[in-house]
């Protein structure tokens, strides 16, 4: 469904992304995760045709550079900044909507369902709503399309917890048909939606983890961690995890629960600085 082949992005000499191979399939749910920096919106964008780059990316067998109106009719897209539109918000979306031959009464019932009341700002120019209430609408535009591919890049930003809860149910919903690939930073928070951990670290994929959906409630997963130097902060938190000093604080063994193999992962992406490699393997002998 979506290949990038090769897929390599310089911005004034600096190497934002270094030669991508990833293949996405239909129904893979996909946390995008690692540090600012790391080439996150950089791969977005660029799947989204709005970048030139080296390499090849095709959604459907499509190029977004040379197809993009083709490419964007197909993506549910919300943005990590909004865009500084001055249309008002009902001509927005009436506007989205016939572009990606959608109806704008579903566009309507997300929103309301995320909270906003349409009829009263429906005369509002976009730029000048708050930033919770673009969020929601931005959502609502792209999830009351009629797609099976959902682009977020840190979708859940500037939202109440109200409003949080209710989006990631909207996600439940459509996790047998829809192919989503979700930037954040929290992964804790996407780690029940998403079957596939992707991390990038300075433009380089340093992890590529699928989770089967039917992951054994007694699997266990032996990890081995190295890490480029000492650091109190990570220690403190594998020891919460049980794991094994294995060399002067630079190597970590232990054992990790097949459905917590995400929330480990999430904690572990916040010291991505200090981490060279990691291993999860099945390690059969310790089930129960």
């Amino acid at each position: 469904m979506i290949n990038f082949n090769h897929v390599s992005k310089i911005f004034k000499r600096n190497q934002v992304l270094d030669n991508i191979d990833l293949k996405i399939e239909l129904g893979e749910r996909i946390a995008l995760v690692g540090s600012n920096g790391a080439g996150k919106t950089t791969l977005i964008r660029c799947l989204l045709g709005e970048y030139t780059y080296d390499g090849n990316v095709t959604v459907n067998g499509l190029a977004p550079r040379r197809e993009r109106t083709k490419v964007l009719q197909k993506i549910g897209f919300v943005p990590q900044l909004p865009p500084p539109l001055k249309m008002p918000v009902g001509q927005l979306v009436g506007f989205a909507a016939s572009l990606c031959n959608s109806e704008r009464k579903r566009m309507e019932e997300v929103a309301a369902r995320l909270g906003l009341d349409f009829g009263k700002i429906a005369h509002l120019p976009f730029v000048k709503l708050s930033g919770g209430m673009k969020q929601k609408l931005l959502i609502s535009i792209a999830m009351g399309r009629d797609t099976n591919i959902l682009v977020m890049d840190e979708p859940a930003a500037n939202l109440d917890p109200d409003a949080r809860h209710i989006f990631f149910g909207l996600l439940a919903e459509r996790l047998e048909n829809t192919t989503m690939l979700i930037s954040s930073h929290r992964l804790d928070e996407v780690s029940a939606l998403v079957n596939r951990v992707i991390e990038l670290d300075r433009g380089k994929v340093v992890l590529d983890d699928r989770v089967a959906d039917d992951v054994s409630l007694t699997s266990m997963l032996a990890c081995r961690l190295a890490l480029r130097r000492p650091e109190a902060s990570i220690a403190k938190a594998l020891a919460g995890w049980n794991f094994s000093d294995m060399g002067a604080g630079l190597e970590w063994q232990g054992n990790v629960a097949g459905p917590d193999r995400l929330r480990f992962l999430g904690m572990i992406s916040r010291y991505v600085g200090v981490l060279t490699s990691i291993s999860l393997d099945e390690n059969k002998g310790n089930q129960s």
